[in-house]
Parts: structure tokens; C-alpha cells; sequence
């Protein structure tokens, strides 16, 4: 046997090897949500608007399309999963409410747009709220002050041109109101000090979408709204969990593993060592 072929012999026995280990993983973390004590909890986390059943689906299909997530910590995966169950939120699926990204070994709960939409509307408190992209052809004015005016016209006709803000605006039940405005440097920097996985999942496949989240925190951030779900949305957004004795526990401010295997700190993403 030559020492080409022996090199090659050795290459691929590795790669079944990472791949066994790959599909045990996976195997293993779905066996696990599927126990019995994990299903009780996940239903008594979840809301009435969806069943434990279709959200298990949705987590384990996650667990596929990702794979990824199957190499991080499994306390870290779980409590970003029972945090989109507490709100009643599906991850990783094309309705973009919330999103499972694996950072590292760890896992970051990111909220999506709509999703955030659909916890303002749950309140019952929202008669309008939407979020919307500013286009360089479009005309768009707005003013601030003690009468604070927004006006956009979308251009109807030929190019509208490349994105140059966004913004999101609510009018309530009881006819109050407001907007908020980034344009699309304030995004970038937002999206940058803010989620640690700018550099990858959705602020790369789908910016606009994250614009117009940040866009609606900010606006909802002091409306005045009673919700728990639209306050746990907001507060959990970008961070890192871990599920532990049935309870959802904050990383964000733990040091943990990077991308590239330097020790980071979670809140931060300042390299410590």
C-alpha cells in the first residue's frame, strides 16, 4: 500500500468518524427534547398559539438545517429553544419570527421582525404596527420635536433605488403613537455591537429584516404597552442562555469560547484570553 493511498484511507476513516459523532449528536439532542420531561416542560412554556407538537417538529428540523447547532452545548441550545417556547415564537422557519444561530459552542436567541410584530398584536393593545425600508428614489421626510411628523412615499414608477433607512412606527388603541428612524449606517452599527453573529445567519441573509427589528426595539422599548411577552422579546433578544433545573438563566455576561476558539466575553465579544 502506497503512502498516498494510506493518506487517503486515514482522510476518509476521519470523516465517517466526524460524521458518526455529528449524527449521534443530533440523535442524542433530539431523543432528548423528545423525553417525556422535556415535552411536559415545553408545553407548559409555550402559549396557546401553538402546539407542543408542531414546535418540537420545528426544533428538530432546526437541529437539521443547521448543523451547527448540534456542536454546541446542549444547556445553551435548550435555553435558547425554551425561550422562543415562552414566547411562542417558531425558530429557524421562513415566517422569520425568531432564529437558533450557533455561535461557538453557544447558542444565540435572535428575535426576528415579524415575530416581534406578532408579540405587539398578542397585547391587544396595537391597532397598527409596522416596520418598513426607505429606498434612495422614495420620498421620505421626517421631523422630530413637539410635533413629530414621518412621511413616505414610495416611488411607484422605474428603480426605486438601494436601501437608505428604515423605520418602524405603532399608533395604540387609545390613539397614541410614535416612529423611530435609523438609516442605514445606524443599522450596520447597531447590528455590529449588538449580535455577536453579525458576521454570519440573518443581519447576512436577510439585513433588511434586522433593520427593521432594531428599528422596531426602539420604538416599542418606551411605548406603553403591557405586555410581558413584547418585554421578554426585547430583553432576551441577542442574548445567551443556558437551561438549567427548569430554568432560563442569562450567559450574556459569562465567558465562553468564540467562533474562532478565543475566549470572549459574551456581553462584549472583547477577546479576554
Amino acid at each position: 500500500m502506497t503512502k498516498t493511498t494510506e493518506q487517503g484511507g486515514l482522510i476518509a476513516a476521519k470523516k465517517e468518524a466526524l460524521q458518526a459523532q455529528a449524527e449521534s449528536k443530533t440523535k442524542n439532542l433530539k431523543e432528548f427534547i423528545n423525553e417525556t420531561r422535556m415535552q411536559e416542560q415545553i408545553a407548559r412554556a409555550l402559549p396557546k398559539v401553538i402546539t407542543p407538537e408542531r414546535f418540537t417538529r420545528i426544533v428538530t428540523t432546526a437541529l437539521s438545517t443547521t448543523p451547527k447547532l448540534m456542536e454546541c452545548d446542549r444547556n445553551s441550545f435548550i435555553g435558547a429553544m425554551m425561550n422562543a417556547a415562552q414566547l411562542g415564537l417558531e425558530p429557524n422557519t421562513t415566517l422569520g419570527q425568531a432564529y437558533l444561530i450557533p455561535y461557538g459552542k453557544q447558542v444565540q436567541f435572535v428575535l426576528g421582525y415579524k415575530g416581534l410584530i406578532d408579540l405587539a398584536y398578542r397585547s391587544g393593545e396595537v391597532a397598527i404596527i409596522r416596520a418598513e425600508t426607505v429606498f434612495k428614489n422614495d420620498e421620505f421626510v421626517y421631523e422630530l420635536g413637539f410635533e413629530p411628523k414621518l412621511i413616505h412615499r414610495p416611488k411607484l414608477d422605474g428603480d426605486r433605488g438601494d436601501p437608505i433607512a428604515y423605520y418602524a412606527m405603532f399608533e395604540l388603541k387609545n390613539g397614541g403613537k410614535n416612529f423611530f428612524v435609523m438609516t442605514m449606517d445606524d443599522a450596520k452599527k447597531y447590528g455590529q455591537k449588538y449580535s455577536k453573529s453579525f458576521g454570519s445567519g440573518p443581519w447576512q441573509t436577510n439585513f433588511d429584516a434586522m433593520a427593521k427589528k432594531s428599528c422596531l426595539k426602539q420604538v416599542l422599548k418606551y411605548a406603553p404597552i403591557r405586555s410581558e411577552f413584547v418585554e421578554q422579546a426585547i430583553s432576551s433578544d441577542d442574548r445567551f442562555m443556558r437551561y438549567e433545573s427548569g430554568e432560563i438563566l442569562d450567559e450574556s455576561n459569562e465567558i465562553f469560547e468564540d467562533e474562532n476558539g478565543n475566549k470572549a466575553d459574551a456581553e462584549t465579544g472583547e477577546i479576554v484570553g
